[in-house]
């Protein structure tokens, strides 16, 4: 870190203590959603350590991310929410990782292994309730549903649906989707059931099943946006000073010359960009800390390096540190001032920084 122009400090006890307080919340069992790298911060690392809390249930969004963790957890499921690619059936099962299952002809490849080994295959079922982009749509489950042998030789180790709007609470959306999903199940085979996300988790106990599936909570994102966050922060991002440059009053700084000194101004640049994630909407937008005081963002964000206004902080010298994200400034305000999520925020984060680990 001595030499590492910007670090990246991920608090794996932070995410810990997020789990717990999830866990305590609901009353099912809690899975961890480790799909993107652990939402950019390394999926390798969290998984296991979630694991020694106690979790058992891992989801991510493809195939090669499950082949990836699946030798660092000793048991428990590993499940892939993205579609069953044709060809991938025997990678699956070689590797002991469980499909989840959101079409008929998933279903069939499915069932068509189990009956080549000759041997039950576990498996998840997704069944769309209003997010339209994968799981059994209204059709296909009304097919599944008059005809049960269709899952001949498939272990149903969970049921599932993903919520449209849990972060708002009062959007009627919410309800709908779960009476559609009690609806759905009812004419399924009993099987143990799957709803909340992160935000789902705080809907209360109508919203409860046999397993919730956060993620992004447990990193540290607002799963409450209109009250405060109740999860504990887990990322610092800190960029060290590459050069001081004095501006007088008219200069111009960065491509473009969008922004001018009003005054005799110091400008410090440093090596994060939009390579690494630091999003070029954030141009002219937000700020950093230095010392706990902010510093302005001022002209573009370029693909290596940034530049702040550091007038008002005479100790900024090449070499001192400015913090862009930590407690006091969130990955869901950095959202904020580039207008996207925090999701966006986190997952862009890039291989560059030097990344520490503390538990």
């Amino acid at each position: 870190m001595g030499t590492d122009p910007a670090v990246l400090e991920v608090d794996l006890a932070a995410i810990g203590m997020n789990y717990n307080h999830l866990r305590d919340r609901h009353a099912g069992a809690v899975a961890g959603v480790v799909k993107a790298d652990a939402y950019g911060l390394g999926a390798v690392r969290v998984a296991p350590y979630l694991h020694t809390l106690g979790c058992r249930h891992f989801f991510t969004a493809h195939l090669s991310e499950a082949l990836a963790i699946r030798p660092e957890l000793p048991d428990g499921m590993v499940a892939v929410l993205n579609t069953m690619l044709p060809g991938s059936e025997a990678e699956y099962v070689a590797a002991g990782i469980e499909p989840v299952l959101g079409s008929l002809d998933e279903i069939a490849r499915w069932r068509a292994q189990a009956a080549r080994l000759g041997q039950p295959l576990p498996a998840l079922l997704h069944v769309d309730t209003g997010m339209n982009r994968l799981g059994l749509d209204r059709a296909e489950l009304a097919v599944l549903q008059a005809d049960h042998s269709l899952l001949d030789g498939i272990v149903l180790r969970y049921v599932m649906t993903h919520l449209v709007a849990a972060e708002v609470p009062d959007d009627p959306e919410n309800d709908t989707q779960r009476a559609a999903f009690a609806a759905a199940c009812a004419g399924l085979p009993a099987a143990p059931r799957s709803l909340a996300n992160s935000s789902g988790i705080f809907l209360g106990p109508a919203f409860a099943s046999d397993l919730a599936r956060p993620g992004a909570a447990l990193y540290g994102l607002n799963p409450t946006p209109d009250r405060p966050n109740p999860m504990r922060p887990v990322v610092r991002l800190r960029a060290r000073v590459l050069a001081v440059r004095a501006v007088q009053e008219g200069g111009s700084v960065g491509y473009n010359a969008t922004w001018r000194a009003g005054r005799f101004s110091r400008i410090a640049t440093v090596a994060v960009g939009y390579a690494d994630g630091w999003h070029r909407s954030l141009s002219g937008r937000g700020h950093a800390s230095f010392d706990g005081a902010p510093v302005p963002l001022v002209g573009r964000v370029s693909m290596d390096l940034t530049t702040y206004d550091v007038t008002d902080h005479p100790a900024v010298a090449p070499g001192a540190w400015l913090e862009l994200i930590g407690p006091g400034r969130d990955p869901d305000a950095v959202a904020a001032d580039a207008g996207t999520n925090g999701y966006e925020v986190l997952t862009s984060l890039g291989g560059r920084y030097a990344r520490v680990y503390t538990a």
